[in-house]
This record gives C-alpha cells, structure tokens and sequence, in this order.
C-alpha cells in the first residue's frame, strides 16, 4: 500500500534529523529524500519546526510499533527485557560504526532553548521511554529492594544509555556504550541480591 504524501515527508524528514541533524537539513534535503513537491510540502508544513513537532509526534505514537515490540520480540523477562532494549541501541551503534545516535537524545541536545510545544514534545517522548522501562521493573519487583523508586531508576536507565551511546560517537568506539550497559547490568544485580537477602531476613 503507498504511502502518503504526509507520511511519507515525516518519515523523509525523521531520517535526516537523525542522520544529519535538525540544522543541517535544508526544506530541498526533505523534498528530495520523500519526492514530495513544495507545495505539498507546505500545505501540511507551514515551517520546518511544524516538520520537528510532527517528527517528535511520530517518535512519541510510535514508540511501541518501532522501538520496543521489535525488541522485545520472543523476550517474556521483565527485566531482560530493559537489557532486550538496550542491545537494539548496540545494534544500531555496531551497524553504522558508531555514527548512530539516539534521535531524540540527539535532538534535545542540538536543540539548546527549544520553543514550548517542541520541548513538551522531546519530554513526552523521554516519558515514554521511561513509562516502559518502569513497567518493565514493576513487572520484576520481587527481585527489587522493597521502597525502590521505580520511576527513578527508570530515569537512571535512561541517563545510562543516552550516555553509552553519546560516548561511543565520541570516540567512535562501542567499548565505551557496553562498559555502560556492564555496569548497569551489575547495578541490577546488586538490587536483585539485595531483595533477596531482605526478603530472607
């Protein structure tokens, strides 16, 4: 089934900020890339930022579609499954040489004093990253300390990856995003023995 126009602009424009960066991608590079015309280009786009919010409402619906059930696909664990997720980021990092970065990382960074609607938007979309690594955790409480804040270490998951992934671009090496992931994987652990051994005491 073809595409529409609409739809097919979005897409064009979600792979070059994710390849190029918000900035750096011209109206031509998007008219190019999903063979629209301008004037179809601009009767669903005013404006490039009304391009980023319907980029960032892409990103936010389909997070479920695009990100997480490819990833946890065949994986039942809960808590396996955060680990499900962050070996899809590896992936992605391996496949470009490490070129790959988290598209909206990436584009809250670029975006330093972002108008409103986009900021709300990038947060929406964190929120949802987070909402399903937490649900992930209190699918798994038993094997957390009892009083653990679930929706922090949500967050915390979050900063892990957004980090592995902003330091193996740097240094163009996926050493630095698994030692992250290793230490991550340790911390998890650490809080699984720690139930444990509260719930022997």
């Amino acid at each position: 089934m073809p595409i529409d126009t609409r739809l097919r602009i979005l897409i064009a424009a979600m792979e070059l900020f994710s390849e190029k960066g918000y900035g750096s991608t011209s109206i031509s590079d998007i008219l190019s890339r999903s063979q629209a015309n301008s004037g179809s280009l601009y009767h669903f786009f005013p404006g490039k930022q009304d391009l980023l919010v319907g980029v960032l409402e892409l990103y936010r619906d389909g997070i479920y579609r695009m990100l997480l059930e490819p990833a946890w696909q065949g994986v039942e664990d809960p808590i396996e499954r955060i680990f499900a997720l962050m070996a899809r980021y590896r992936l992605a990092l391996a496949e470009s040489e490490c070129l790959y970065g988290c598209p909206i990382g990436s584009l809250a960074l670029e975006l330093h004093e972002p108008d409103p609607p986009v900021r709300e938007l990038l947060a929406q979309n964190f929120t949802g990253w987070t909402t399903a690594i937490g649900k992930c955790l209190s699918a798994g409480a038993a094997r957390l300390p009892r009083g653990t804040d679930v929706a922090a270490l949500a967050e915390f998951v979050l900063t892990t990856m957004e980090g592995g992934v902003m330091q193996a671009r740097t240094h163009r090496d996926i050493a630095y995003f698994d030692r992250n992931i290793d230490q991550l994987r340790r911390h998890m652990a650490l809080l699984e023995q720690s139930a444990r051994q509260g719930a022997a005491a």
